[in-house]
């Protein structure tokens, strides 16, 4: 399959769109949709561990009618290029998003993470390198994680990510219909032939497999936990009922934690996931809900 500059396959979700920038010492990929108001305020889309920026390929054209759309794909993900000697910790990821911000001059209104997207979306602003007016969690990984992936998976990652022979091992495993079809089941959503074929193309390469397992094998989110009691900004949490890598009550449990009337928890019925890959409609929903809340509130500040 011939490739674009930058090794986008031009079936790539919104290919046109994409473009390719230096920022600290990654070379990175990014989806962008300017608006046609100069003046029109930013959204920044970030996906989460394993992803890039097919995910928001649903979201980023309602958003567009009127937001500057910026989507980049994460260090060591798809298709930004990261030295091997790049953090992957929450901390650095941060900075490194911060420093690619800077170089597009963007200063996001609105930033919407989906679940480890979420957490460096939420570190970015308690770090003073975004202010945006609403932060926006879609089945944010925003807790220390519990359960199977907590106690196995990600102690298993940090192991698989010391030898350099695992990630081609899992890219060619991951080329066997059946692995990648329990992969996205196991997320409990139900995509589009177009997102299962991003995924696929995602898992079969070697070199995102490593730094999907280099971030989780980084990633304490105790830190961010710890600092939720303190958390003051608007904030709304979305969780799909039928999550089976993150269940709904993660999200709720982080409302309870920040026990403020900034920040608000929606589960959405039948969704999992990739609940934003499922129903664009339904996610953003609350969202502009929530959008015009934080404006009228942005209004009577002025």
């Amino acid at each position: 399959m011939p490739e674009s500059a930058g090794g986008v396959p031009p079936w790539w979700p919104h290919a046109d769109r994409s473009r390719f920038c230096d920022a600290g010492a990654l070379h990175w990929h990014l989806q962008q949709w300017p608006h046609r108001d100069a003046d029109a305020p930013v959204a920044l889309l970030l996906h989460g561990t394993g992803a890039a920026t097919h995910t928001w390929r649903h979201i980023a054209p309602l958003l567009a009618l009127h937001f500057h759309v910026v989507a980049p794909d994460l260090p060591g993900h798809a298709f930004t290029r990261t030295p091997a000697q790049q953090a992957l910790t929450l901390p650095a990821v941060a900075q490194a998003v911060g420093e690619l911000l800077t170089v597009l001059k963007a200063r996001p209104s609105l930033v919407i993470g989906h679940s480890a997207g979420a957490a460096i979306a939420m570190r970015m602003l308690q770090d003073g390198r975004v202010a945006p007016q609403l932060t926006v969690s879609i089945n944010g990984a925003i807790l220390p994680l519990q359960g199977p992936i907590g106690r196995l998976f990600l102690p298993l990652a940090r192991v698989l990510t010391v030898n350099p022979f695992v990630p081609p091992a899992f890219s060619a495993l991951a080329r066997l219909p059946v692995v990648s079809r329990r992969l996205l089941d196991s997320t409990g959503s139900h995509i589009d032939a177009e997102g299962e074929r991003c995924y696929s193309h995602l898992m079969t390469n070697a070199t995102h497999a490593a730094g999907a397992l280099r971030l989780m094998a980084s990633w304490d989110l105790q830190p961010l936990a710890d600092a939720l009691p303190q958390w003051r900004a608007p904030l709304l949490l979305i969780a799909g009922e039928q999550d089976r890598t993150l269940p709904a009550s993660h999200s709720q449990r982080v409302a309870l934690a920040i026990g403020d009337a900034s920040s608000r928890c929606v589960v959405l019925p039948r969704l999992g996931h990739l609940a934003h890959e499922e129903d664009a409609a339904a996610v953003l929903e609350p969202i502009w809900a929530a959008w015009q809340k934080a404006e009228a509130a942005r209004a009577r500040q002025d």
